[in-house]
Order: structure tokens, then sequence, then C-alpha cells
């Protein structure tokens, strides 16, 4: 039996061999696409957004469709952080995410162990979402205290040196893989409190204050989720390129 070729099977997907991490790196704003598929730019976005698709089973075309469609229609906001300068992106990074996490995660500590103490022998999953958030909290706030003393100092000496002479014996990807695989394992940690949390819906029955720590937790996988993009999508790989081309 014959079939006969659409308009739309001949199209060329403008999509095809781009990562979701590029994607995203492209025009920030689509990010509010991909969360409503439940796609992970940040930790996952080295993945192709086909592979992405397919894992998760979705149409890659109609998805590409919605994303161009997106793009017809919303003018591009915010610096274009794939052209910025590295050192400019670095202090941003710093000034914007780490400050949040600075002031918030303590404070998710805090409301952490209230609810758990108001509501833990009603609701169980309290004491382990709790431990989840204080393990998140440690880590998150020595991880970027190391980005802050380490690695974005050596990214901005990167930038500055005009040749190999000038750079470190090591090479600057073994501190990115570090903070990679950091990354990662803060991903982990959010997927658990999704799941713990019921995606944040709180108790009908339940107080406000812990329908602010629900809320509050949601904000901070938000707001990680862009901080871990800027540098796994944008800084990290723009350091290893400027690198290799003081080092060639």
């Amino acid at each position: 039996m014959s079939t006969v070729a659409t308009e739309k099977d001949n199209e060329v997907n403008p999509f095809e061999g781009i990562t979701v991490g590029q994607l995203v790196a492209e025009r920030p704003e689509r990010a509010r696409i991909l969360e409503n598929y439940g796609l992970d730019y940040c930790c996952g976005g080295k993945k192709l957004l086909e592979q992405a698709c397919e894992e998760k089973g979705l149409d890659f075309p109609l998805l590409s469709r919605e994303i161009l469609a997106y793009d017809a229609t919303h003018v591009a906001q915010g610096t274009d952080w794939t052209r910025a300068p590295l050192a400019e992106l670095a202090d941003h990074i710093s000034s914007v995410h780490h400050a949040y996490l600075q002031l918030e995660l303590p404070r998710l500590e805090y409301l952490a162990d209230r609810v758990f103490n108001a509501h833990g022998q009603k609701y169980s999953h309290l004491a382990e979402l709790r431990e989840v958030v204080h393990h998140l909290s440690n880590e998150l706030l020595a991880h970027t205290d190391k980005e802050e003393k380490v690695l974005f100092p050596w990214i901005k000496k990167l930038e500055a040196a005009s040749s190999a002479s000038e750079l470190e014996g090591a090479s600057v990807s073994n501190p990115i893989a570090v903070m990679e695989a950091e990354h990662a394992e803060a991903g982990a940690d959010l997927e658990k409190i999704r799941k713990l949390t019921n995606s944040y819906i709180p108790p009908s029955d339940t107080c406000n204050t812990h329908r602010v720590y629900l809320s509050s937790l949601q904000e901070l996988e938000q707001d990680l989720h862009i901080h871990i993009h800027k540098e796994n999508s944008i800084l990290f790989p723009r350091a290893i390129i400027r690198e290799k081309e003081l080092r060639n």
C-alpha cells in the first residue's frame, strides 16, 4: 500500500540535533514550555530535544511547532548570556542565584523543622522531606562557596588570558566535571522533594505555614533549574571552549 507524503512530512525540523540546554540558552523564556511538559533543561540539558521527547512519550514535531509558535509571538527578553562576557555571567550567577540560595536555604531549613514538628505525626512523609531539604541546603551552600572561591575566578582568568602560558597546568574541565556531578545530585534531591510533596500540592486541611513551605520549595526548584542551566549549558561549555582556543 503506497502512502503520499504530506507537506508536513517533508518539513525540516529546526530543532533536530539541538540539545534541550541549547534551546533554552538561545531563548531563556522557552523554559516555560519545557517545564509544562516536565522536560529537564538544566541537569538534563545535554540531551537532544528529540531524545528527551522520546523518553517522555512526547510528540517531537508537535512540540517543535509549539516552540516555533511561541517564538513568533514573544519577543526575546533579558541578556543574551551566550554572548555576554564570561566574567559578567559568573558575577550574575553569584549576585542573583547564589545570593538567593544563601538567603532562602536557611529559611527553608527552618520551615522544614517547623512543619515537621507541627504535622509530622499526621503526615509521615514530612520526616523524609525535612531530611532531604537539610541535605540539599548543606550541599548547595558548600557547592556555591567552591564555585565562588575556585571555579569562577579560574574562568575569569581564562577569559582575561592572552596565551596558554598564563593558564594553570590542570584543565578547567576537571572542576567543571565535579560541579556538574554535584548539580546532578541536587537535581535528584529536587525530584525527591517534588514526589514527596505531590508536586507541591498542600493537604486541604493543613496550616498556612505548611502552604508557604511548599510554595517556597517550588520557587527553589524553579530558580535552581534556571541557575543550573546557566552553568551547565552556557558558562561551563564556553569556558572549556575558551581554554581550548588558548591551548591550541
